[in-house]
């Protein structure tokens, strides 16, 4: 069964908004998990996790957001203009980031960890929706796919963050 249609301007928007912040949030929410989980078990120290995650989140989002913006001018694509493109990209990013690293204002590693892998389930529950809403991708298969490549990354965080000193 073929989906309906999508009305111009939806579509539009989906071209020109969604889609980039999608890539955004899909970018912050599963480099930056890597990162920020090693530091955490290589330090044992949640600020210094927070400093790691936070640095990830703000150099995500100025890579992302400068890639996408410079990587179509929008009039062949119809993308839009880079610009917006490229800030919608940015901020997801930013925010994808940033979500699971404000656990680590915690003092308390253990906690801090605890509440942090619940926010990264959240994270990619709410992009596996997205996908679902906006991209027309099959829920199921969705949920999957995003659960297990955060999954995969989140794995190789805790595998590095156990290697180091300690």
């Amino acid at each position: 069964m073929k989906p309906s249609p999508v009305p111009e301007h939806e579509h539009r928007i989906v071209l020109q908004v969604v889609q980039p912040g999608l890539l955004g949030l899909m970018d912050g929410s599963v480099s930056t998990l890597a990162p920020l989980f090693a530091a955490a078990g290589l330090t044992g120290n949640p600020h210094s996790a927070f400093l790691v995650g936070m640095a990830a989140a703000l150099g995500a989002a100025l890579s992302m957001g400068l890639a996408e913006a410079l990587s179509d001018d929008g009039k062949l694509s119809g993308r839009g203009h880079p610009m917006l493109r490229g800030s919608v990209t940015g901020i997801g990013t930013f925010l994808g980031g940033t979500f699971h690293t404000l656990p680590f204002l915690i003092p308390h590693l253990g906690l801090a960890l605890g509440l942090a892998s619940t926010v990264v389930v959240l994270e990619l529950l709410a992009i596996a929706w997205i996908r679902y809403r906006y991209m027309r991708s099959p829920l199921g298969a969705t949920v999957v796919q995003v659960l297990v490549g955060g999954g995969l990354v989140f794995l190789v965080g805790l595998t590095l963050g156990r290697l180091g000193p300690g």
